[in-house]
């Protein structure tokens, strides 16, 4: 995907029709992976993330597509309880700060197993959501001259927001 945007940058694309493995045994818990998946999304310029199934039990049905998808939420066919799935709080995370018609902005750097993006919303501030999939460490966020040593907790979601040049 990073091709086709480089290569029809005013293109508009979309990530859809993706959901967790609902066979995964973290497919419940797992809002990293959520995470991971909408920040290479919007990296390579989607318009939007689309979750493909809202509500499905707990052996991902009624999907009828060939994948094990999960869904959003998961309701037991029996008890009916509502069981919210990583990829739901991934996305729920991700819409607390960016608001509609944000920018994606250029993120730069490495950190071992952290993944990062980053926005300017409509009103001008800015988000940073930062993926740790492995063990705690700090991580270093510098803008505009000014630097701030954030502390990443194991397997966390973390977003920063703030006014850039503030």
């Amino acid at each position: 995907m990073t091709r086709v945007h480089d290569a029809y940058p005013t293109k508009h694309t979309y990530w859809t029709e993706g959901g967790p493995d609902y066979t995964a045994p973290d497919y419940l818990t797992d809002g990293r992976n959520g995470a991971a998946r909408s920040r290479r999304s919007c990296a390579t310029g989607r318009g939007s993330i689309i979750g493909w199934n809202l509500a499905l039990d707990e052996k991902g049905k009624p999907n009828i597509g060939p994948f094990p998808c999960g869904g959003m939420v998961q309701i037991d066919s029996v008890t009916k309880a509502i069981s919210r799935s990583g990829q739901y709080w991934a996305l729920a995370h991700y819409s607390s700060a960016i608001r509609r018609g944000a920018r994606r902005i250029a993120s730069q750097g490495e950190i071992e197993k952290v993944s990062h993006v980053a926005f300017v919303n409509p009103d001008g501030g800015a988000v940073i959501v930062l993926a740790n999939q492995g063990a705690e460490k700090d991580a270093v966020i510098e803008a505009h001259g000014r630097a701030a040593r954030i502390h990443l907790p194991p397997d966390s979601l973390v977003t920063l927001t703030g006014r850039l040049g503030a």
